[in-house]
């Protein structure tokens, strides 16, 4: 219950009319009540600096969006702590790559589907530096150090063409490409713009106005580019993650800038510190009042003047005669607060401290794994939720669409199945034994086990087949052919009873 004075009206109001008092008093109760269900949004001395706008999360981003992107990026340059916590992510959400396999009804098309793609693959960057699964890595990277990225279709001109390749190319911008100042509410016929997204009178993604070079790049000739060109929409694939009812994307490192920065200041002059303290051995002192109106001097063994700091240096003062030797300041509780500061960087890029800094003191066996637990599922959201519906699947569609075109498979609608990268287990023979429970129990198919670890279940059943196939020519049995082990089974005889074996026979029961 709150605590509500009896104020002066109620005390004037008690004199003449008591009932309207305690009405009143009763109804400042319960508008404290009311006022009390949310401490956070209570007003006083200890939120009086908090400032909580109310604004859409479009409008924060096209605030704050180009200073957010900027920053990150400089973090990631030059901070360890950040450009590993990148890293991190980069790895466990794509990793070697995301891999598709066709998943429709016939073997054939699905056979044909998977070969063009591994063929197109290693062809899809338009800058040939990579493959589609380097590009998939870089798009990540992108999403999580600048905030978003788009993947550009390009589809090949018939002189770029070659035979059996699938005329596709890849091309990824980042999130400065987009023309933020193209932002007018109404272009007419219901349609609009807004931070470079145009939009249609539906409400739907239409086209995307991007600038063909970077607004950052400083090479000849950008002048004549500035002008920024219209991308239809389904000529472009927009990643990043979406935390409100949002357009665009902000860096993942956001929360945690301000932490980092200054942690990153704070070791700098800590640095320092113990720099300077490391370079001044000692000092001799003597009387330097020989000489009055001059100011002390403080030299090296040379005679100069020390106007900077070197390790090993012993400064004299006019009249040494004494030497003190310089005693470094104590680093009592140092480490607990950096840990501390750390715990809160690695939480605000969502990785477990111990992946962020390697540093495995603070975990064990059991603690270590729990904490792999609850990222792996959060890879696990952002892969299935976010990174395959929102550049794998429409890569794949493109892929489909410009392989019908150009008469290499029969259809352009070809469904998929996406095999993310294998998990590493923490104790892969446990984690093994429990996947063939699962399987021998009917929890699981052995198919979903193959594709948990990252590959295509029917070339892995090719691979055994042709494996046992050679076995057999030449001759070899090995224990994890599982038709031996079957076939020794069924020849065993079955066990010989007491008498067969020389034993005696049971006794007789006894008759009564």
């Amino acid at each position: 219950m709150p605590v509500v004075r009896f104020g002066l009206i109620e005390r004037a109001l008690s004199v003449f009319a008591p009932d309207a008092a305690r009405r009143r008093y009763d109804s400042r109760i319960a508008l404290e009540l009311k006022r009390r269900l949310y401490d956070g949004a209570q007003g006083g001395r200890l939120t009086a600096g908090w400032s909580a706008g109310r604004t859409a999360a479009d409008s924060e981003i096209a605030l704050a969006g180009s200073a957010l992107r900027a920053r990150s990026r400089d973090l990631v340059r030059n901070n360890p702590l950040a450009a590993q916590a990148v890293q991190v992510l980069v790895n466990n959400l794509v990793g070697a790559g995301i891999r598709p396999r066709a998943k429709s009804t016939s073997k054939a098309r699905n056979k044909k589907a998977d070969a063009l793609f591994d063929v197109w693959s290693k062809r899809a960057d338009i800058h040939g530096h990579t493959d589609v699964y380097g590009l998939m890595a870089l798009a990540v990277r992108e999403m999580i150090e600048g905030g978003e990225v788009f993947a550009i279709r390009r589809p090949l001109g018939s002189d770029q063409r070659r035979a059996g390749i699938v005329p596709l190319q890849i091309e990824l911008f980042e999130a400065d490409h987009l023309d933020e100042s193209r932002d007018t509410q109404a272009l007419g016929d219901g349609r609009s713009v807004r931070q470079g997204i145009e939009y249609d009178k539906s409400g739907r993604r239409a086209a995307y106005w991007l600038h063909p070079i970077h607004p950052g790049d400083t090479q000849p000739g950008w002048r004549g580019l500035q002008d920024s060109v219209r991308m239809p929409a389904d000529h472009v694939a927009h990643l990043f993650e979406r935390q409100r009812v949002q357009s665009r994307g902000v860096p993942w490192g956001a929360p945690a800038m301000v932490a980092l920065r200054d942690y990153g200041d704070w070791h700098l002059a800590e640095m320092v510190r113990k720099k300077t303290e490391a370079c001044l051995v000692g000092i001799v002192i003597g009387d330097d009042g020989g000489e009055a109106g001059v100011a002390p001097v403080v030299e090296d063994a040379e005679g100069n003047a020390i106007e900077q700091f070197r390790p090993g240096m012993i400064a004299y003062t006019r009249g040494g005669k004494e030497i003190k030797f310089n005693q470094p300041t104590g680093a009592g509780g140092v480490e607990e607060w950096s840990r501390v500061q750390m715990y809160q960087i690695a939480a605000g890029y969502r990785v477990p401290y111990a992946l962020m800094t390697g540093d495995l003191s603070q975990a064990n066996f059991s603690s270590n794994r729990a904490g792999l637990n609850e990222f792996r599922r959060m890879v696990d959201l952002v892969q299935w939720h976010v990174i395959i519906p929102m550049i794998c699947e429409p890569i794949w569609r493109w892929f489909c669409e410009a392989a019908f075109t150009a008469g290499l498979i029969d259809t352009s609608d070809v469904p998929v199945e996406w095999a993310c990268p294998k998990v590493e287990s923490v104790n892969p023979k446990q984690d093994a034994e429990t996947d063939l429970l699962e399987v021998k129990a009917g929890f699981a198919s052995r198919s979903a086990m193959v594709a948990r670890r990252g590959w295509d279940a029917r070339m892995i059943e090719e691979e055994i087949a042709q494996d046992n196939a050679e076995a057999d020519r030449l001759g070899l049995i090995f224990e994890s052919d599982p038709r031996h082990a079957a076939k020794a089974k069924a020849g065993q005889e079955p066990p010989a009873d007491d008498e067969d074996a020389g034993g005696s026979p049971p006794p007789k029961p006894k008759k009564d």
